[in-house]
């Protein structure tokens, strides 16, 4: 049974049960997640004694609440005199409904003074690449007409399965590499979706890698043929320099995604089993791709107060299930819970909500 004290500290910023679970965890056995580099500090500390902590991603399972936190996150930061970009790079995009602004497809919208809110439009994306791709074509070879093949290869590759992601993957770069904001918050994926999406850029890094290896090699060999025809020297390679031109973004990108100076990656968990058990897959996965984690966030915490009250016996259930896996979380990753935000009485939409979920997470905002 919590204590009084425990039970206060679950909605003071971070869970400290060090009751062990009244049965054997169903994680019991496979480890603690994170290691060294792991901030064993609450969440509002992080960006005070890490400023330099500039890109900030929640990741986690459909529904846990990413989008809500990534716009909490954003309007605490604002309010603290920073100059604040929140972006969404899922196709499914909600930001539009969490700030019940219409953001989707007008580029960064300012929400509140220092807050600014983005939703991409891949289609309108997909399109612009296209042109861009035309011309290219007509600059690198003089053609006044696109012939038929290509045209239709070009119209077939923007119904690829994969063009959307793409779009926006190439959005992102966009945003990241023009800069002018002092934190650029990631509203990811689930994660399935999201480990795809980190690996994008290494996945393009080879691909690019491996046709400009090709490039550079045909470069040499119509060198040396030029040398013995007794011809001028070769015209600079446009098709070598665009491919070089975009692995350089892709770098600038990715780099961002794997630097543990730059970087803050948390992860959304609920009081679940299978919830348990995949977020530890996942961060498992995640650090193959070098993504440095920061910590893990509690969400949709159900007041224990309630099950002393005249309440379903459902609801009873949830409360007992809830106060097990809060223990198993608990001796599961320990002081990397950096926060454990309540269960709010209504979906978190609207300026006042939003509010109210960053200081949840983050106490009160000055």
């Amino acid at each position: 049974m919590e204590t009084k004290d425990v039970e206060r500290e679950r909605f003071n910023g971070c869970v400290s049960l060090k009751t062990p679970p009244p049965s054997p965890s169903p994680l019991e056995g496979e480890g603690r997640v994170g290691g060294e580099g792991v901030i064993h500090i609450p969440l509002a500390d992080i960006f005070e004694k890490f400023p330099d902590r500039r890109y900030i991603m929640f990741g986690g399972k459909g529904g846990l609440g990413k989008t809500t936190f990534s716009a909490a996150t954003a309007y605490y930061l604002a309010k603290k005199g920073k100059r604040v970009l929140v972006f969404s790079v899922d196709p499914q995009a909600s930001l539009t409904d969490i700030f019940e602004r219409d953001i989707f497809g007008k580029g960064p919208t300012e929400i509140i003074p220092n807050l600014y809110a983005q939703e991409i439009d891949a289609d309108r994306r997909v399109k612009e690449y296209q042109q861009e791709v035309r011309q290219k074509i007509f600059d690198m070879y003089g053609m006044d007409k696109i012939p038929d093949e290509i045209e239709s290869y070009i119209q077939a590759a923007a119904a690829e399965p994969a063009m959307e992601e793409s779009a926006i993957f190439d959005e992102v770069v966009d945003i990241v590499v023009k800069g002018g904001y002092d934190y650029y918050i990631y509203d990811l994926v689930p994660l399935g979706h999201a480990l795809y999406y980190l690996s994008m850029a290494s996945v393009y890094d080879a691909w690019i890698d491996k046709i400009a290896g090709l490039r550079e090699q045909m470069r040499e060999y119509d060198q040396v043929a030029a040398v013995i025809r007794r011809e001028k020297e070769l015209d600079e390679d446009a098709i070598l320099n665009e491919l070089l031109y975009i692995k350089d973004r892709i770098n600038k990108s990715s780099s961002i995604l794997t630097d543990k100076q730059k970087t803050a990656f948390f992860f959304v968990i609920t009081a679940e089993e299978m919830i348990i058990k995949d977020t530890l897959k996942a961060a498992e996965l995640f650090a193959k791709f070098d993504v440095p984690l920061s910590g893990y966030i509690i969400n949709r915490v159900l007041p224990f107060g309630l099950k002393d009250q005249n309440i379903p016996e459902y609801l009873k259930n949830r409360l007992t299930m809830e106060e097990h896996y809060l223990k198993v979380i608990d001796t599961t990753f320990g002081k990397q819970i950096l926060a454990s935000v309540p269960e709010m009485e209504r979906d978190v939409t609207g300026l006042p909500m939003i509010e109210k979920m960053a200081k949840a997470m983050f106490g009160e905002i000055g």
